[in-house]
């Protein structure tokens, strides 16, 4: 958040504070959920870098747009090791999956 939008917000009487405060949750749950929106957000950084719609991201991994809509926007049902996957099929090594969530985390923290 701009620090301009943060201090008009304040300014009125917001309280503005981290996802994980207002969930209550724990470290570990913190960092599951920083690293699940870290690689959904690779995902779909990668994808749209080589140009791929998400049908053709889904043909290449036989499954539906509509699920990896669900991917890119870091669903709940989704898990971990189809983010993970789903990289790899665009072309990803494990140090880049590895260097996505390490930049998710220090941004989120």
């Amino acid at each position: 958040m701009k620090k301009t939008k943060r201090a008009a917000l304040e300014a009125h009487g917001w309280r503005v504070a981290a996802a994980k405060d207002f969930l209550e949750l724990t470290p570990e749950e913190s960092a599951f959920v920083e690293t699940k929106v870290a690689l959904s957000r690779t995902l779909r950084t990668r994808r749209v870098a080589q140009g791929l719609s998400q049908a053709a991201l889904a043909r290449r991994l036989t499954s539906s747009q509509s699920r990896i809509a669900k991917m890119e926007a870091g669903d709940a049902t989704v898990s971990i090791d189809l983010l993970v996957r789903a990289l790899f099929a665009l072309g990803a090594k494990p140090r880049d999956v590895a260097s996505a969530i390490a930049n998710g985390r220090s941004a989120a923290a």
